[in-house]
């Protein structure tokens, strides 16, 4: 098949998992073409099957802010019509599946078509579109996709009670993840043992949004380190970084934290963590905590949105309500405190993650879904 993919390229777990989708059908030998306003931030510069098409907003000084949504149907319709595409499988449902409609209305003047695809990931659904300005075309733009998918149940039962979409059906597939790419005996943790010095490496990787809630890992953070010396490493950046460092000068362990930024390849760190901590305030799946299970790592978290049908609770990390700092923590030092209970749960980690999530499987569904909307009469 021929599928163009559209995402938002930057730092997230929705651009992570599009970019990886691209990757592996690449990989089974489907022709891809990324259409978006730069490339992926996990994409090579170059594979066999894969190409990137830029969309160029351009400037004019009528427009306060540039037309993103038009220029990227304009790009759509041009990249299909030139490369015969079959699918159009877009990443958020705004601006991205609307974009999409837009294109195929042209194909459609001209005689052509497309299948279009939308993958729901969270705060498309959640924020963005229950806002009141976009509720009716997020809507709207679900409704007129051939076909619709959620990552997880969470995402398709608030997008049906958020939008009432009428005849829509939203498939769940879940994220997913390589599992020999996440398998933690490959790797050398790249932090140096003099940093570490022998203690549990705690981890939280994020796009460091207020969702998030950075300032709780620290929180979390200091009291384990009150109770066993212990290193934090935070991989990422984003609006609540300053916040998370001036916690951690607040609290007295800045000097146990470890800020790096953004970082591509995470497999190698999530190697050597003994934890991972996600206290999110609310999440549609949880690919970082995914990511941490499938290299053997449990995970701390919040029992919010889809994590709950990621991690599983007391077999492969510990879940606590939203903003149970002392809860989190205390489960933390527990599991770190017994080493044969560690063992255990980050074999089992390892193993439902790849029972569960595994590419090939995943990728699967998504070649199915494919066929079955080019199959089926398009949407009107």
């Amino acid at each position: 098949m021929r599928v163009g993919i559209t995402c938002y390229p930057t730092y997230g777990g929705s651009g992570a998992l599009a970019t990886e989708l691209g990757i592996a059908l690449a990989a089974r030998g489907h022709e891809v073409h990324f259409i978006t306003y730069q490339q992926p931030f996990r994409l090579p510069s170059f594979l066999p099957r894969v190409w990137f098409h830029e969309v160029d907003v351009g400037r004019y000084p009528l427009f306060e802010y540039p037309p993103y949504d038009l220029a990227l149907a304009a790009r759509m319709h041009e990249v299909v019509r030139d490369h015969r595409l079959e699918v159009l499988h877009c990443h958020y449902a705004i601006p991205h599946a609307t974009s999409a409609w837009i294109a195929r209305e042209m194909l459609r003047r001209e005689g052509g078509g497309i299948r279009v695809v939308t993958t729901l990931h969270g705060t498309d659904i959640t924020i963005v579109g229950q806002e009141r300005s976009f509720h009716t075309i997020t809507r709207f733009s679900i409704e007129r996709s051939d076909a619709v998918t959620a990552v997880s149940s969470y995402l398709r039962d608030e997008t049906y009670r958020a939008f009432g979409c009428r005849g829509c059906d939203v498939r769940v597939i879940p994220n997913f993840i390589d599992p020999a790419l996440y398998d933690r005996a490959r790797h050398v943790f790249p932090i140096p043992a003099e940093v570490v010095r022998g203690r549990p490496v705690l981890m939280h990787i994020s796009n460091f949004r207020p969702v998030k809630r950075v300032r709780d890992v620290v929180g979390i953070f200091a009291r384990v380190a009150a109770a066993m010396p212990s290193l934090l490493v935070m991989i990422g950046d984003g609006p609540e970084r300053v916040e998370a460092e001036a916690e951690a000068r607040a609290l007295g362990v800045a000097d146990d934290i470890l800020f790096l930024g953004k970082i591509e390849a995470v497999a190698p760190l999530l190697a050597g963590a003994s934890l991972f901590l996600l206290p999110t305030n609310a999440e549609s799946f949880g690919l970082s905590a995914l990511e941490a299970l499938a290299s053997g790592v449990p995970v701390i978290g919040a029992r919010a949105g889809g994590l709950p049908e990621v991690v599983l609770h007391g077999e492969t990390g510990h879940l606590a309500e939203v903003g149970d700092v002392d809860g989190m923590a205390a489960a933390a030092v527990a599991l770190l405190a017994d080493r044969d209970r560690w063992v255990a749960m980050s074999a089992r980690a390892a193993a439902d993650a790849r029972a569960r999530f595994a590419e090939d499987a995943v990728v699967a569904q998504y070649e199915a879904l494919y066929r079955q909307a080019l199959s089926a009469p398009p949407a009107a």
